[in-house]
């Protein structure tokens, strides 16, 4: 999978994308909103039992107490942790479909380096063109078929070309 201006290309075919509001980032840190650029593993495949059904045998189910750490003064920062949970985190079984379906990659994973960034996500997008926190975001139907199509191991490769571009509704392009 390789992030261009115009979309994700994998599998020889161009899938419409959002990235982080802002743009790639070869410096990421925590909070900027920025896609990391560089080569990411797919390191594991979250989906919501209650909503879909298990995309492939190697998806884990996402609990009603599974959230994700972004307190960087925590130990835990950058992993999965369980409610009830008092630092900084973001719910992964949300009231909208936007993580019905989650593919992990291993930014800054699973030994983070504090303030780096937490978690980069491949999950469904809110609509076209509307920036991610960070993620890369699809239309629901993709995302399903991207799911299919992957393996752990499977690289996302966010070219350090891109650098200073910003989102659009296709994918990047070159920031003001």
């Amino acid at each position: 999978m390789v992030l261009t201006p115009e979309g994700l290309r994998f599998r020889g075919r161009l899938w419409p994308c959002t990235i982080g509001r802002g743009g790639v980032r070869a410096d990421k840190r925590e909070g900027d909103g920025a896609t990391p650029a560089g080569v990411h593993r797919i390191v594991g495949l979250l989906y919501r039992p209650d909503r879909i059904a298990r995309p492939a045998d190697w998806a884990e189910p996402i609990g009603p107490s599974d959230l994700w750490s972004d307190d960087v003064d925590d130990e835990a920062y950058n992993l999965m942790v369980r409610a009830p949970y008092a630092g900084s985190h973001e719910m992964l079984r949300r009231p909208d479909p936007l993580y019905d379906l989650v593919i992990l990659t291993d930014w800054n994973w699973p030994r983070a380096e504090r303030g780096r960034g937490s978690a980069i996500f491949l999950h469904r997008w809110r609509r076209p063109g509307f920036p991610t926190a960070g993620c890369v975001a699809f239309r629901r139907d993709h995302l399903h078929r991207i799911a299919e199509l992957i393996h752990p191991g499977t690289r996302l490769i966010v070219p350090q070309a891109l650098d200073g571009r910003r989102a659009t509704g296709g994918a990047v392009r070159r920031g003001d």
